[in-house]
């Protein structure tokens, strides 16, 4: 096309129309992007500090996840250290109702210090072998003459007396009377003597899982067992009667009280031994006795052991995604929150706990008397020191984590809006750039019309 002169007038209106073309192509592109630089060519530095910044927030965004993560986790362990303390409470008021039933038998209370004596019974619990003995068999040794009082008196001084051989004597019953016992023989056995006690009003008695004999009054009354039986010793030969008291649970008189002469033991039991001549009766009386006064507490040992047993459970399922904080030592989780590896990485690590029971120093009972509830107690005071140790470590942990996490939310966006302000396109400025560009064009393409009309009047003069 270099054979074909413009005139400069339609040259220059020509050119500026292709320049105006060139903008309004660059504008489109920043209004079709919204950015106004999209590659290095348009400005280099800003190009690549863009690219630098965008990059430093995905890197950061990528670490959102595991810090979210670490949110959960801590907030799984609080969860079960919640649900743990609720349980050790429960464990200190079962404990404490053990307490209870031990003190309501203060004073009141008489129990034998082992099982009846049942060799040969062949009923399946010691309980039922215990009822179905016969005061008159040879493993109790019941007879003629042998009497078992139990008398309580009332703070009021009011006292009541149940008398073996009195009440035979009002109902006409004997040792050879009662139920059946466990030879099928017709006999007055120990629970037709328990039932008969209860009957009375005097006291309560029972006989417990483990086949002892129970007595105990209501109130803070005064409680006193005798038993009278000839040995056929005299005392001067320093036999003590073991047949009967034996029997029923009470082991020798030495057994009762250590001291062996009648006087008060340590622990409170008044405990006597009458010793008689041959063919006379001795004479053993308890008197609220101090050694059995704890109650069994059988059932309430049986929930204090599935406490523990669900301390251990939460303790294990205290765990999100694979990761518990609180059921043993080793689970430690680390939550770095920058993108840096060198010496120059931020990260937390969160120490795991063992807060099952035996991280606790909580044990199963085997039983539940004052010794026994008042040391578990002092156990359970301190899990729950312990648990709110660390229960206070987690929140704080957690509450670091939380700033943590909000901090890099605001870095994120901070570092995404630094980057796009060096790149992105002003859509209010370019969209009036193309208005004005689109004039501009309107004008050129007008304004070479007009210089191509000046070249067209020299036709005029040719024809």
């Amino acid at each position: 096309m270099s054979d074909i002169t413009l005139s400069a007038g339609v040259r220059s209106n020509l050119l500026s129309l292709q320049n105006t073309a060139e903008m309004m192509q660059t504008t489109q592109g920043r209004l079709a992007t919204g950015k106004k630089v999209n590659s290095a060519l348009d400005n280099p530095t800003n190009f690549f500090t863009s690219a630098n910044l965008n990059s430093r927030a995905n890197e950061l965004n990528n670490l959102m996840d595991s810090i979210g993560n670490a949110t959960k986790v801590l907030e799984a362990a609080d969860n079960g250290i919640s649900a743990i303390t609720d349980l050790v409470e429960s464990a200190q008021s079962t404990v404490n109702q053990a307490l209870a039933a031990n003190a309501s038998n203060t004073g009141t209370s008489i129990q034998g210090t082992a099982g009846i004596n049942t060799s040969g019974a062949s009923e399946s619990t010691a309980k039922e072998r215990a009822e179905g003995i016969a005061l008159n068999s040879a493993n109790i040794g019941f007879a003629a003459g042998t009497n078992f009082t139990v008398e309580s008196k009332s703070e009021s001084g009011v006292t009541k007396t149940f008398d073996l051989i009195e009440h035979f004597s009002n109902t006409g019953e004997s040792l050879t009377d009662g139920d059946l016992d466990t030879t099928g023989s017709q006999a007055y056995t120990v629970k037709d003597l328990v039932d008969d006690i209860n009957a009375s009003g005097v006291a309560t008695a029972k006989i417990t899982e483990d086949g002892r004999l129970d007595i105990s009054a209501n109130g803070n009354a005064e409680l006193t067992l005798t038993i009278s039986h000839d040995d056929g010793a005299a005392d001067s030969a320093g036999a003590q009667d073991t047949s009967v008291w034996a029997g029923l649970g009470f082991g020798t008189f030495a057994d009762i009280d250590p001291a062996s002469d009648g006087a008060t033991d340590p622990g409170d039991t008044d405990a006597t031994f009458a010793g008689a001549a041959a063919a006379t009766n001795d004479v053993l009386t308890i008197k609220n006795y101090a050694g059995t006064q704890d109650a069994s507490n059988t059932e309430l040992v049986s929930q204090f052991n599935d406490i523990m047993d669900q301390i251990d459970e939460l303790a294990r399922d205290s765990s999100f995604n694979g990761i518990n904080l609180i059921n043993g030592t080793g689970s430690d989780l680390t939550v770095a929150f920058n993108e840096k590896r060198d010496d120059t990485k931020s990260e937390l690590t969160i120490e795991s706990a063992d807060l099952s029971s035996a991280g606790l120093g909580l044990a199963d009972a085997t039983s539940l008397n004052t010794e026994d509830s008042n040391n578990q107690l002092d156990a359970l005071s301190e899990a729950l020191s312990t648990l709110r140790t660390q229960a206070s470590s987690f929140g704080s942990q957690l509450n670091t984590v939380t700033i943590r996490e909000e901090f890099t939310k605001d870095m994120i966006n901070t570092l995404q809006t630094g980057a796009d302000d060096l790149v992105l396109a002003d859509t209010n400025e370019e969209g009036a750039n193309m208005l004005a560009l689109q004039t501009r064009q309107s004008l050129s393409t007008t304004a070479l019309s007009l210089a191509s009309q000046a070249d067209q009047a020299v036709l005029s003069f040719l024809r």
